[in-house]
């Protein structure tokens, strides 16, 4: 773009303004920054090469070089952040966050401090408050772990659990009960 003005302050900075009505301002230490037309749009490069750009609507991109990472800041506080290996975080203004993993693995924080991740093949785990935990496979089955017990429910109704002395029970939906010992030695079965 053909200059209009070019103006070197006293400090080692100098303002050149564009006919098209940009101001790039440039600084002794390699940083510049550039005004754009609209007076709203700024854009600040840093002598170590991070990218600050200031857009109308008040959203702010900031790309950090050594890290090849951009933050960028939306006007209703969501934050974005743009990892170099392919992750990306999502922090909401109300405290959630959503971190996509490379592999698209899924992960929401909630600010009850309740977890979940949901994996590509389609499982769900969520992590409460006091440290339970339940699991949704896609194929149906659910297991739940508690500080007591892990206990694995089947679509056919079955439900066997596992308790933390080792002993374990399975109720079928025909409604047997078989009870086994810590050693796997049957101690009860209402065969019916």
């Amino acid at each position: 773009e053909e200059i209009q003005r070019e103006t070197a302050y006293p400090d080692g900075k100098v303002e050149k303004v564009l006919k098209n009505g940009c101001h790039l301002i440039f600084f002794p230490n390699g940083t510049w920054k550039k005004v754009g037309s609209d007076g709203k749009t700024v854009t600040i490069t840093f002598f170590n090469g991070d990218v600050k750009q200031i857009m109308p609507d008040q959203t702010v991109i900031y790309y950090y070089a050594d890290a090849k990472t951009t933050h960028t800041t939306y006007s209703d506080g969501l934050e974005v952040l743009h990892f170099s290996n392919g992750q990306i975080e999502k922090h909401y203004p109300d405290g959630k966050k959503e971190i996509t993993f490379p592999d698209q693995t899924i992960k929401n924080l909630f600010t009850d401090g309740q977890e979940e991740s949901i994996f590509p093949d389609g499982t769900i785990v969520r992590i409460q408050r006091d440290g339970s935990k339940t699991i949704e496979f896609n194929n149906g089955q659910r297991e739940l772990h508690t500080s007591q017990f892990k206990r694995r429910e089947y679509p056919d109704g079955t439900v066997k659990t596992v308790y933390v002395n080792g002993q374990q029970e399975t109720k079928y939906v025909s409604g047997r009960v078989r009870v086994k010992d810590k050693d796997g030695n049957i101690i009860m079965d209402t065969k019916l």
